[in-house]
């Protein structure tokens, strides 16, 4: 029943199109994009879930953050292009906050209601955890640096981008020669028990697919954000923080739930944590290098509010994780700490 639900909601992808390349108002063709974007996930996920059987876990996790982010990607570029630089942050800011609180959230939850306790590989998480609190520091910094030095110019800020976004990629490098390659064996676990119903050229068929219908269909709901902010008075940043993010990740969503919910949490983190960093140590600082080629150039110096909201998201996400196991409890936890941020960020002017 849920598969036919899903593939009824493909229609709103070519009608999507249709009302971009009629001229239909930008406000619906903002929503149906959106709509559009939910069974298009469900197959990355599903595609995700079938290469991971062929693979295992630490690179079903990764492919599963790689294309889930993709998205986020190709939004970022488009949105740089047309000067949206604060939209660009907000997004990436909701899509750290995102995958750390609300995927990773109602992954514990929906897997805890179906299982008492859920354990995991402890050393593997904590691993990822200390990524995620260098990718905190590497946002901290220039900021802390512009609030102690504002005198200096808009070029000192843009080499200090660049030299962090260039240390960022040289360190997510390493961590998937971590955790692919040196210690792939704190990533693997049993897959051999998993029934694959797909060849793996087709779950990498349909995940090339999905992932570039995805990309295209985000394209359209970005050009609609500024129809949207002026009809109804939803700012860049809430727009940024919570729709964008939320939309772009709806491929973590659905796997790393899926995932949860077959008690297999070290993909589920996997997938979430992995996501949450990857967005900062890969997407970011690519955004970074890719808006010099642009009239308008992102920095990596976030607004206070934003790093505050970042840093709790980390702190609270690695508290949960930190002892190897997980019940339902902790997962409605976080996806509490998410609405209270959402609900801030919607009110915050």
């Amino acid at each position: 029943m849920l598969d036919k639900i899903f593939l009824g909601l493909l229609i709103f992808v070519p009608a999507t199109l249709v009302a971009h390349y009629a001229g239909v108002s930008p406000i619906i063709v903002f929503f149906l994009s959106a709509i559009s974007i939910i069974p298009l996930a469900k197959y990355i996920g599903e595609a995700t879930e079938e290469l991971s059987s062929h693979t295992g876990p630490a690179l079903g996790g990764f492919l599963s953050a790689t294309f889930g982010n993709a998205t986020e990607l190709i939004i970022g570029i488009f949105a740089i292009k047309a000067g949206l630089i604060e939209v660009v942050k907000a997004s990436i800011t909701g899509s750290i906050i995102g995958n750390l609180l609300l995927v990773l959230g109602m992954a514990i939850f929906f897997g805890g209601v179906k299982f008492k306790k859920q354990e995991f590989n402890r050393t593997a998480t904590l691993a990822s955890a200390s990524t995620l609190l260098l990718a905190a520091i590497a946002l901290i910094i220039p900021a802390i640096f512009l609030i102690t030095a504002p005198e200096v110019g808009g070029l000192v800020i843009e080499d200090l981008s660049i030299a962090v976004a260039v240390l960022m990629i040289l360190s997510y490098v390493a961590n998937l020669f971590f955790s692919l390659k040196t210690h792939k064996h704190l990533y693997t676990e049993e897959v051999g028990k998993v029934e694959t119903n797909w060849s793996l050229k087709k779950s990498i068929f349909i995940l090339l697919i999905s992932t570039l219908a995805v990309a295209w269909m985000s394209e359209l709901l970005v050009g609609s954000i500024e129809p949207v902010v002026a009809i109804f008075g939803w700012t860049e940043l809430f727009i940024g923080v919570i729709f964008v993010a939320i939309i772009g990740n709806a491929a973590e969503h659905t796997s790393a739930i899926t995932m949860a919910m077959k008690n297999k949490m070290d993909l589920a983190i996997q997938i979430s944590i992995g996501s949450a960093t990857q967005i900062v140590m890969f997407v970011m600082p690519i955004l970074i290098l890719a808006s010099l080629f642009f009239q308008t150039q992102m920095s990596i110096v976030f607004n206070t509010f934003e790093l505050i909201v970042i840093v709790l998201s980390v702190m609270i996400a690695n508290l949960v994780i930190e002892d190897g196991e997980t019940n339902w409890f902790e997962g409605l936890q976080l996806v509490i700490a998410y609405v209270i941020i959402a609900v801030a960020f919607y009110l915050h002017p």
